[in-house]
């Protein structure tokens, strides 16, 4: 099947599968991951697939993905247990192998990294992560224009950057901070100094 009409029905399912706002998003994401791997020589197809799919499992109620997790003998960790918005991540990407049909082992770990972050990511997972935070329908966070043109001329800066900010946005509000998140920011943060 061409990318083109993976995408069609990709859009045509989500639609029906998302909120409105959750679709635009996704929307968002799908296509600035496109224009990022563009620039940054990835693929430019897979970036718009993991982009669609990254949020696949968004509009399961958190018991849902947990059963998910625990039928399927995915690990969770107890901050996940606690966090509904970062277990979709792990759901979305089982849920685009077995019901969207995608096995490519570079668009799965975008799917599955997207929210937290990890050490050493992947060119597609970098991208992916950044998309969804800099789309063109995301509410403006702090130091979001920077950013965003940070996303556009280099890419490890934009990372740490994003990095740097949530977790110093988690402990300002006293929140949790997943173990892959502060790998990520302790690995990347170099490129932020």
């Amino acid at each position: 099947m061409k990318t083109i009409e993976i995408t069609q029905r990709l859009r045509k399912e989500l639609s029906k599968e998302l909120k409105p706002d959750r679709f635009d998003h996704t929307l968002g994401v799908a296509y600035t991951a496109a224009n990022m791997a563009f620039i940054y020589g990835a693929d430019v197809n897979k970036a718009l697939i993991a982009g669609m799919l990254h949020d696949c499992a968004k509009c399961m109620s958190h018991e849902e993905q947990i059963k998910i997790c625990e039928k399927n003998n995915i690990e969770l960790t107890d901050v996940e247990r606690k966090n509904h918005s970062l277990l979709h991540a792990k759901v979305g990407m089982y849920l685009a192998r077995t019901k969207y049909d995608v096995y490519d082992t570079e668009i799965l770990g975008a799917i599955r990294w997207h929210t937290t972050g990890r050490e050493n990511m992947t060119l597609l997972e970098k991208i992916v992560y950044i998309a969804d935070f800099i789309e063109p329908n995301r509410k403006p966070l702090e130091d979001m224009e920077i950013i965003r043109k940070e996303a556009f001329t280099d890419l490890d800066k934009c990372l740490a950057h994003i990095l740097h900010n949530s977790v110093i946005y988690l402990k300002t509000i006293g929140k949790e901070c997943d173990e892959a998140t502060l790998n990520a920011y302790h690995f990347y943060k170099k490129y932020y100094e």
